[in-house]
């Protein structure tokens, strides 16, 4: 056997010996592997994740097109004056990473109601709004609306401009400390049949 074949299996096996062995390279390589791949793995999460909250994403399945997706469309959330559309994830998903991640696994729930076909005829999900909905208030009750205060805040409010009804309304709502939630029920989607009086307050 000649000198040249044993030299390539020799200089591997040394590669290998010197990334295996402790020392200053082997550590620098691991922490720029370490790295790189990180930003990779982040990246890509972060894109995935991005693209979950886009328009077309949500109306993917048409138990979302067909039924509140419909609705939001009649609504001045969708279209108005100014050319400001308020897309699924600005009021479903919140902002924060932390409050973000909650809310996607939370959303998981939906991914196994659309796998197992719990509202996908317009009588099923009619049957299940009620339920729906209800969820979705609590959880905007509990963190203040803060998807609407993404946009909507009391301190840019104008009641001079607003009708005398809801000027009124508003400032009742201060004082008592209500949020949006709370009187505004039905501003992007229709509101469930069977509605108690505990749903209303």
């Amino acid at each position: 056997m000649s000198d040249d074949t044993k030299t390539v299996p020799q200089q591997k096996l040394s590669l290998w010996k010197r990334l295996r062995s402790p020392s200053r390279y082997s550590l620098l390589t691991l922490l720029v592997v370490g790295f790189v791949a990180g930003i990779i793995f982040w990246g890509g999460f972060n894109t995935a994740l991005e693209a979950t909250n886009t328009e077309e994403f949500c109306i993917s399945c048409h138990e979302m097109r067909d039924n509140v997706y419909a609705e939001l469309k009649e609504t001045i959330h969708y279209s108005n004056r100014t050319g400001v559309h308020a897309m699924c994830s600005d009021c479903h998903v919140p902002k924060a990473w932390g409050p973000k991640m909650i809310r996607k696994i939370q959303a998981s729930k939906e991914v196994w109601g659309k796998l197992t076909g719990s509202i996908e005829t317009r009588e099923k999900f009619e049957a299940k709004r009620l339920e729906l909905a209800r969820h979705e208030w609590a959880r905007m009750k509990a963190n203040n609306s803060l998807e609407c205060r993404n946009c909507h805040t009391r301190e840019r409010m104008k009641p001079e401009v607003q009708k005398e009804r809801s000027a009124k309304m508003h400032a009742i709502g201060v004082k008592n400390n209500n949020t949006c939630i709370d009187c505004h029920k039905g501003i992007s989607h229709h509101k469930p049949q069977g509605m108690t009086d505990e749903d209303e307050d």
